[in-house]
């Protein structure tokens, strides 16, 4: 217990984000983001499917929970259940490659949820 405590506090959770792309100066800055980023968001705008080439979107899943159904602990919440979900996007990760963003929805509403889910992009 001690242990498993211990390893989640000192590294605050088991995900972080990371750049890709190197930030070492100006010219790195405005391509990344502003006014360089508008290109790529011009040609989206265009071909929806521009944002597979563009952007990291074709390699992220969202590990979705509202908490009422976690591993064998039941129903623990949603923020209870963050740990769990750091968990499983860190094996999407590690086994294979796929960058997996934890979601924690505070409602038990069915509805809400799926309507939260349908409207991520």
């Amino acid at each position: 217990k001690e242990t498993a405590l211990k390893f989640h506090k000192d590294f605050q959770g088991k995900i972080a984000l990371h750049c890709k792309v190197p930030v070492n100066n100006k010219e790195d800055m405005t391509l990344a983001y502003t006014p360089g980023v508008a290109e790529p968001c011009m040609e989206i705008n265009k071909d929806y499917d521009k944002v597979y080439d563009y952007t990291s979107k074709g390699n992220w899943v969202a590990v979705v929970t509202n908490g009422t159904a976690v591993l064998g602990l039941g129903d623990i919440g949603a923020a209870a259940g963050l740990p769990v979900m750091e968990g499983k996007s860190v094996l999407f990760k590690a086994f294979a490659g796929v960058d997996a963003f934890p979601i924690c929805l505070d409602t038990k509403d069915s509805k809400k949820i799926i309507e939260t889910v349908k409207l991520m992009e």
